[in-house]
């Protein structure tokens, strides 16, 4: 793949291969390997590589899944994304996925996990709750035994005993792996038309159902392809997208708001892939604990993430404010109560920082967005219209 259309062209058919077909061919390739799925938001995949093991995202059908049997399950009033999870896992697409991790980020995730069990879906199933003390010695020992959890279920199916050296091996790989997705958005910060969002969001997405060495071989060339002088700039404004983070929007949703007169800078789109900032130590002689104090002291804001003493409002406003963007959407998945609980403390802190922003929500199934588009373009036309700067103070 020489050109950036070919790689997104590659990367928009892994994101979307909902049997995950790249996962299969690894693990034939050698004997004893293993695959590991985990459901959104952040799992700390490097454990998984380290341990000979290939972590694979799961992120649901979207509008490619029809949903039948997964309607059973669930009440009409919970979010879209466990139904199609398990209308997948139904039909059998994972069936050659050995083990699943549910990270905890709401009621829904963790009883998903039990349909799970009680479905007997996978040699093992583990709901990993993740700290919400943010002390190293009380949150960050407790993270580092579910980790070990993990790895505990993992030997039971490979033998395989992880190394230190394993483990910063691995980290280092997912070090490259954020930076270079960090470069993408840097770059796209100033030249945001040399790639659309919907094209990062593939390149990124695909990332979580490839091997990430070839995955990090396919960012560096997207890198060195977007520093040349490509595309053409049009009026457009620039925003930051915010609430997306578990559940993911249709394609076509994501398209459209680029489409209605923004450009998207900044996102929590696949915020799993992106969570830690900054590098994790590769020189810790207890990378587990490395591990721990990079998703304490390093974690992206997240709706999932109790961080009263750091307020996410505030770093949503710093991200704004870098990106030199214009304005915030704030797009929830319906019924997604960790967002929606969040969006009154977003919207109140913004009013008085004077940062606008508009509110829609969304499921990932979705097929018509004239709605949202026509709120969208109002949105961007009277910021063009009448701010000419953007208008931003993420001080607290």
């Amino acid at each position: 793949m020489k050109t950036l259309r070919e790689i997104v062209e590659y990367c928009k058919l892994q994101s979307f291969d909902l049997k995950f077909t790249r996962a299969q061919e690894w693990k034939s390739e050698k004997s004893g390997r293993v695959l590991v799925g985990y459901m959104p938001i952040y799992f700390p995949r490097e454990i998984i590589h380290a341990a000979g093991a290939m972590p694979v995202g799961i992120f649901g059908g979207g509008d490619r899944k029809q949903i039948i049997k997964g309607d059973a399950y669930y009440q009409s009033y919970i979010c879209h994304i466990p139904r199609s999870i398990i209308e997948m896992a139904l039909d059998k697409h994972m069936d050659h996925i050995d083990g699943f991790i549910f990270p905890s980020i709401c009621d829904v995730i963790r009883n998903l996990s039990g349909i799970f069990k009680q479905q007997k879906i996978g040699k093992f199933v583990k709901y990993m709750d993740f700290p919400q003390n943010f002390l190293p010695e009380i949150g960050g020992v407790f993270y580092q035994q579910e980790m070990q959890h993990v790895l505990k279920y993992i030997k039971e199916l490979n033998n395989v005993d992880v190394t230190t050296e394993a483990l910063n091996h691995s980290i280092a790989l997912y070090n490259l792996n954020r930076n270079l997705i960090s470069e993408i958005y840097d770059i796209r910060q100033d030249f945001p038309w040399r790639l659309t969002i919907e094209e990062v969001y593939y390149i990124v997405r695909a990332g979580t159902v490839i091997p990430v060495e070839e995955h990090n071989e396919l960012l560096e060339k997207v890198c060195e392809l977007i520093k040349k002088d490509i595309g053409v700039p049009q009026d457009k404004i620039k925003v930051v997208i915010s609430g997306a983070f578990c559940e993911q929007p249709a394609i076509g949703l994501i398209k459209a708001i680029e489409e209605a007169g923004c450009y998207v800078v900044d996102d929590d789109y696949m915020l799993g892939s992106r969570m830690i900032l900054g590098d994790i130590d590769t020189t810790s002689k207890n990378p587990l604990e490395a591990i721990s104090n990079s998703y304490i002291k390093q974690s992206q804001y997240s709706s999932s993430i109790y961080d009263i003493d750091n307020p996410k409002e505030y770093r949503l406003a710093k991200i704004v404010e870098r990106r030199g963007a214009n304005g915030v959407i704030f797009a929830s998945a319906s019924f997604c109560d960790p967002s929606l609980l969040d969006a009154p403390i977003f919207q109140n802190a913004f009013n008085k920082m004077g940062i606008r922003y508009i509110s829609f929500q969304f499921s990932e199934n979705i097929n018509q967005y004239k709605v949202i588009k026509e709120q969208v373009g109002a949105f961007s036309d009277s910021i063009k219209l009448w701010e000419d700067e953007p208008l931003v103070s993420a001080h607290n």
